[in-house]
């Protein structure tokens, strides 16, 4: 590939980890929600085996969510929006979710893992452009064994995905009768349980072959190296916009974005 592209490339993965930083710490999902159409993209331009670039972008972008959500989590907890005691009676739950997630991954098709990515993406998404901020199903977000149930469940699916959590957690513990604005502040520590063994899970992985772009197991360090210093840059910004929103407002965004990547994932699954 002549060196033009590979620097568009680079710049196009340079702008997106300033977009995933923001929106960690606006929404707390780690910035998957755009991180990984937009590695697919990048790694199939890049000369990556097909049946490889899913994988490889669901890794790396969980991988990234690392760093930023050290970044995101700091400034949330800085200004009181962190529901420690769910993050403790989640964080079994959530640890052993997000190193599963990764070991059923490297075993999946490429197209399996973007058609989940794709409907997940879209049904949190109706749920969270319809009015029905005032339904609850619960007065209290569960801890005990219902509780890390639903985070092995939640960290499960979104290791799969290579997101960090929040894209889950956040309208579970709304429905289940935690605030917006506490509910995005604490998936953003969730995304850190979940994606320390994640990642770990993706680097032991065996792809069967070698892989380009400074490739260990299935995370692209040359990629990671790119995205990660800059969405931790933008990531406290983010936390400061999601304070400064209402609650509508936040929702409305956070299902905007979760519109744009269903449509582009099953896209990619139907062609």
């Amino acid at each position: 590939m002549d060196p033009l592209p590979l620097w568009g490339l680079a710049l196009g993965l340079a702008a997106t980890g300033l977009f995933a930083g923001l929106l960690a710490g606006l929404l707390g999902v780690g910035g998957g929600i755009v991180l990984v159409p937009v590695l697919d993209f990048v790694l199939h331009e890049a000369g990556f085996p097909a049946a490889w670039c899913m994988h490889v972008a669901v890794a790396t972008s969980l991988a990234t969510v690392v760093p930023t959500a050290i970044s995101s989590s700091r400034a949330h907890h800085r200004r009181g929006a962190i529901d420690w005691s769910l993050a403790r009676a989640w964080a079994p739950g959530m640890i052993a979710g997000g190193l599963l997630g990764s070991l059923l991954a490297a075993r999946a098709q490429d197209v399996t893992l973007a058609a989940v990515f794709g409907v997940i993406a879209g049904v949190v998404a109706i749920k969270m452009f319809l009015p029905l901020d005032h339904l609850k199903f619960r007065e209290s977000v569960p801890r005990g064994l219902f509780g890390n149930l639903l985070a092995a469940g939640i960290g499960t699916v979104s290791a799969m995905i290579g997101i960090g959590g929040g894209s889950l957690s956040v309208p579970a513990m709304t429905l289940l009768g935690g605030s917006i604005h506490s509910a995005v502040g604490t998936a953003a520590f969730f995304g850190l349980l979940l994606a320390v063994p994640g990642t770990v899970g993706y680097l032991l992985a065996n792809p069967g072959e070698p892989l380009p772009g400074a490739t260990v197991g299935l995370v692209s360090f040359a990629a990671f190296a790119i995205v990660a210093p800059l969405s931790m840059i933008t990531a406290p910004l983010g936390a400061r916009l999601a304070h400064a929103l209402d609650r509508r407002t936040l929702a409305q965004i956070f299902g905007f974005f979760l519109c744009i990547v269903a449509v582009r994932m099953i896209y990619r699954t139907l062609t």
